[in-house]
């Protein structure tokens, strides 16, 4: 089974969604970002870690060092369930191929519909793809 697969079948079972996994090979860290409704806190973490430290021993997953965070409040947003999740909030999206000569959004998730994201921006109303995504966050509410 394939790292995140076991990560998002294990989190799952357990309440948590995962959000992103780096691996860095230099000090094989392991870091896992993981998230759930009213979000994450340290007694969240440390419950994880403990639970993925002793699956990881079984399964055989090598790593130097675990860390298990929150997304923070710039969550990355990946499939098309977190798009839903927070509609109406303000995001930041990079496309990897521009629409009407733009790559860079910023604006309000209207819906998400078939793969189609409905991003207010500037007065206007944005479908943008989203197998066409570089990269999306959400904007922080300071």
């Amino acid at each position: 089974m394939v790292l995140e697969e076991l990560l998002e079948s294990t989190l799952q079972g357990m309440g948590y969604e995962l959000v992103e996994v780096e691996r860095l090979a230099h000090n094989k860290l392991l870091r896992i970002f993981v998230d759930k409704e009213g979000g994450i806190n340290i007694d969240d973490c440390v419950a994880i870690s403990n639970h993925l430290s002793r699956l990881f021993a079984v399964e055989n997953i090598d790593y130097g060092r675990l860390e298990v965070s929150s997304p923070g409040l710039d969550r990355p947003l990946r499939k098309e369930a977190d798009f839903i999740r927070f509609t109406g909030e303000t995001v930041k999206l990079k496309l990897r191929i521009p629409v009407q000569g733009q790559r860079n959004f910023v604006g309000v998730l209207r819906e998400i519909n078939n793969g189609i994201i409905k991003l207010e921006s500037e007065g206007k109303l944005f479908d943008l793809e989203l197998s066409n995504l570089g990269k999306a966050r959400l904007v922080p509410k300071l």
